[in-house]
């Protein structure tokens, strides 16, 4: 009865539910282990069914975070009923989609992308020899990139700094949580994406703290959404930059990348240049200056 009573308290809380900590560790493992197990062989017949394959593509890429998304929404639908508590309430109410703080996180992206391109570009990093599609292939390519890339930044954030941002953050505080998050979001794209290195960890850990820090400065994920979407979206479609030894199909620009790893991010791209870093530092101090007053219940 003692050892009972004592894993009793070890689980849950004086109010007799269970504690923040195995919510976050619940919700990672059904959302994270679970679900995929479930959906991978779906989404690879859907794939098959569409003519999808492996390349990097703007629907490619869509079939993929959508399944992210599903599953990221079902463990957040299950503990939003267990604490009572509507889906849209873990940092992603539905009514700010389209709010001030979307389209000023979409700004930031862009201009973090642009900056490491030109200064790329003027180092003598990235060659432009034009355009690579043209006409009604473009308008096609840029809206299918445009609706991928939305998806990767709602799938993304709704997995990693949405249900499991919050419930750990109750659980260990803000930089504890937000720090073990950079630590899994960082670990799941360099086990899964050939050629990952050192540089690229470093990008992927800063930017997934600057997101969570966002959250605590705008009091909601919309902004992270508008900046993942919009960061992504420059590097795949406007750029063209290379992303695990593949570059993307249907991209605006005809770039080549000649010079050091270093500079050009090697088969990395953008995401692995040594000019990232000033351009998040830069992303860091936007944040803390524009939101210093903290979240703003009009945007």
């Amino acid at each position: 009865m003692r050892s009972q009573n004592l894993l009793l308290r070890f689980l849950t809380g004086p109010e007799r539910k269970l504690r923040f900590i195995w919510r976050a560790a619940i919700f990672w493992v059904i959302a994270e282990y679970g679900l995929p197990r479930l959906f991978n062989p779906l989404v690879a017949r859907t794939a098959a069914w569409l003519g999808v394959d492996d390349a990097l593509t703007a629907p490619s890429l869509a079939l993929s975070e959508f399944s992210v998304f599903v599953a990221a929404l079902i463990g957040t639908a299950v503990f939003s009923l267990y604490e009572r508590r509507s889906v849209d309430s873990y940092g992603l109410p539905i009514r700010r989609a389209l709010s001030s703080n979307t389209a000023e996180g979409a700004l930031v992206g862009v201009a973090m992308a642009g900056l490491v391109a030109g200064g790329m570009f003027f180092l003598g990093g990235m060659q432009i020899h034009g355009m690579a599609t043209k006409g009604r292939e473009c308008i096609f390519s840029a809206l299918a990139w445009l609706g991928a890339n939305i998806i990767v930044g709602v799938a993304e954030e709704s997995m990693y700094r949405g249900y499991f941002l919050q419930t750990l953050w109750r659980s260990v505080g803000f930089w504890p949580a937000s720090i073990v998050i950079a630590l899994l979001f960082t670990a799941d794209h360099y086990f899964y994406k050939p050629g990952e290195n050192i540089w690229d960890v470093i990008t992927l850990m800063s930017l997934s703290l600057f997101t969570c820090y966002s959250v605590v400065r705008t009091g909601t994920l919309w902004f992270a959404v508008g900046f993942h979407a919009a960061f992504d979206y420059m590097q795949f479609f406007v750029i063209g930059t290379p992303n695990g030894n593949q570059l993307p199909a249907g991209r605006l620009l005809d770039v080549t990348f000649q010079g050091p790893a270093w500079l050009t991010g090697g088969v990395l791209g953008t995401e692995a240049s040594w000019l990232m870093y000033p351009a998040i530092v830069i992303g860091w101090l936007y944040v803390w200056w524009r939101f210093r007053e903290g979240p703003s219940r009009t945007n």
